[in-house]
């Protein structure tokens, strides 16, 4: 599905207007098209890029399904699995800003039932595991998913994750298993935003996703934004794809989209379009308000966004583990999303104090609040780390800052 050059120009009407280069946002369509649709390496995708309070750049490229003609709508609904951790942690700080909790409260005193967890070949607990802990996944968990650690291969046997639990199941099953490392001696990928999604329902007294739904995504306006699709909008579901050994795409069976799941994942369960997550990321982006909906004060923002490692450090002096949806050199870690200590450290062009985070689907964004910029790729690959969009993404859109 070829575009044609009036739409394109249509598209970058308004990047000029915000500092940026028409002429070298048109290399985004460009690279796009050349390296990862015709070759067959996408179905689909979406491109945002939004500054100084404008969008200058917003395209949707290639099908919804392989070889269906149908081409990916501008109100495409996405599968956004791990984008949703922000959206957690920024429900969580909501409670926070109530007074129900403290960053360095600990976990025990909201899930009794964790009340002595010890660390795997340790007889003694450790540092009692705190929230912060929990938003930053310096807790001491993993998942079922880590099957290259002892403590990933008992979470396997306690069928964890596991959609046909609630998150106080998961939360329940999680007290009978030991920690992989004591909390805030390493960072590692895990279940820690499933918890906080749990702490939600614990601290607010409400089901998590009545939480979010009326606490965020009602007053900003996230109409499509949900843990299920409304059956009249299913026809707006790009389908998710794996690469194979051969590099082929393979489509990946789904759950009934329609039916809402057992478990309201905070790590993973949303689905979303890119006009909603804009709305979320514009609401960072100006300190946790927009257009008269207050989510979340300024300063917490600004707590959120900082990197909180011990002693400043990256995620390559902590981080257990490989992991896709970003790398670990010149790369810190705040409540809730990855910041970039500058260029130079990680390798990225860009501007220090960035923050983003991605989803198991190769889907990414990233808020730069030095240059008052947001950008949004929505697309259906799994493994998230295949290619390295986001790299690609800063190459081609930074140069066109033009003022």
């Amino acid at each position: 599905m070829h575009r044609t050059a009036e739409a394109v120009t249509a598209i970058l009407g308004d990047a000029e207007a915000t500092g940026l280069d028409p002429r070298q946002l048109a290399r985004i369509e460009e690279h796009l098209r050349r390296r990862y649709l015709e070759p067959g390496k996408l179905a689909g995708c979406q491109v945002l890029v939004h500054r100084r309070g404008q969008t200058a750049y917003s395209i949707s490229l290639g099908e919804l399904e392989v070889g269906s003609g149908r081409p990916v709508p501008g109100d495409a609904i996405w599968r956004i699995f791990s984008m949703t951790k922000p959206i957690t942690s920024v429900a969580l700080m909501q409670l926070y800003e109530r007074g129900l909790f403290q960053l360095n409260d600990p976990v025990e005193r909201y899930i009794p039932s964790w009340r002595g967890l010890k660390v795997h070949g340790q007889d003694d607990p450790g540092r009692p595991m705190t929230v912060r802990h929990l938003l930053m996944h310096t807790a001491g968990l993993t998942s079922g998913m880590n099957a290259d650690n002892p403590v990933g291969k008992l979470y396997q046997e306690a069928g964890l994750p596991s959609r046909d639990f609630d998150l106080e199941e998961m939360a329940r099953r999680l007290s009978d298993l030991p920690l992989l490392f004591e909390p805030g001696a390493r960072w590692h990928y895990s279940l820690a935003t499933d918890v906080c999604g749990y702490l939600v329902e614990v601290l607010s007294g409400r089901p998590f996703d009545e939480f979010l739904r009326e606490e965020i995504f009602e007053p900003l306006g996230m109409v499509d934004t949900a843990f299920h699709v409304d059956a009249s909008k299913l026809d707006r579901v790009p389908v998710n794809y794996r690469r194979t050994e051969d590099k082929s795409l393979e489509p990946i069976v789904s759950r009934n989209l329609a039916e809402p799941p057992t478990l309201k994942s905070g790590a993973g369960g949303l689905l979303s379009t890119t006009a909603d997550y804009l709305r979320f990321c514009r609401m960072l982006l100006q300190g946790g308000t927009l257009d008269g909906a207050r989510i979340l004060g300024p300063k917490t923002v600004a707590l959120m966004r900082q990197n909180h490692l011990p002693g400043g450090v990256d995620l390559a002096s902590m981080a257990l583990g490989a992991f896709g949806e970003t790398q670990f050199p010149g790369v810190g870690f705040g409540l809730g999303f990855a910041v970039s200590q500058g260029p130079v450290q990680a390798g990225l062009i860009g501007s220090p104090g960035e923050f983003y985070w991605g989803g198991a689907a190769s889907t990414i964004f990233w808020i730069d609040p030095v240059e008052e910029l947001i950008v949004i790729f929505m697309t259906q690959l799994m493994p998230s780390g295949t290619f390295n969009f986001r790299g690609q993404l800063h190459a081609l859109i930074y140069p066109a800052i033009t003022d």
